[in-house]
């Protein structure tokens, strides 16, 4: 992903290419592919809940996971899991499930920064395009599409570390 230039910016002969090759090359990731792995959306009470006249918004419920998978020698498959689930205790208007992926190549990355790299900035990566499928899929499921609110990752990963040792004890 750097540009970096060789013998002082002229063209690159072989001692300047030598020379690049033997540095260390900076971080970098890689966007190999992303893709849905798992889209479910149900209305329960269609068409009845297509035709009800409703007082202001119905409560919505997100959550949100982040997972990674090792696919290969230098490949991570990061899965972006988003759950959306509209009503109260007693009557379910709609639920979503959206298990989005990515397909990364990380490299150059040291050992102790690279879980907390990969599980804040690839689904920082993958989120844009998550939070679009979940929209587009409520607002065909027949309701208002619903725009999620940017997500700290790095919050939810420092929270998701946090829980580790409680778990643990």
């Amino acid at each position: 992903m750097t540009n970096e230039p060789t013998n002082g910016g002229g063209a690159a002969g072989s001692e300047g290419g030598a020379a690049a090759t033997g540095q260390q090359a900076g971080p970098s990731i890689e966007v190999l592919a992303q893709y849905i792995k798992d889209l479910s959306f149900e209305n329960p009470r269609a068409p009845a809940s297509m035709t009800e006249q409703r007082t202001g918004q119905p409560p919505i419920n997100f959550n949100i996971q982040v997972n990674a998978n090792p696919a290969g020698d230098d490949q991570i498959e990061v899965e972006l899991k988003l759950e959306a689930r509209a009503g109260d205790e007693t009557t379910v208007i709609f639920a979503l499930e959206l298990v989005y992926c990515g397909l990364f190549r990380v490299r150059n990355i040291p050992q102790e920064h690279f879980q907390p790299f990969v599980m804040i900035e690839c689904p920082r990566l993958l989120f844009p395009f998550a939070r679009q499928i979940v929209a587009d899929t409520i607002g065909a499921g027949g309701f208002p599409p619903v725009m999620l609110g940017l997500i700290d990752f790095a919050a939810l990963y420092q929270q998701r570390m946090a829980q580790q040792p409680a778990a643990q004890a």
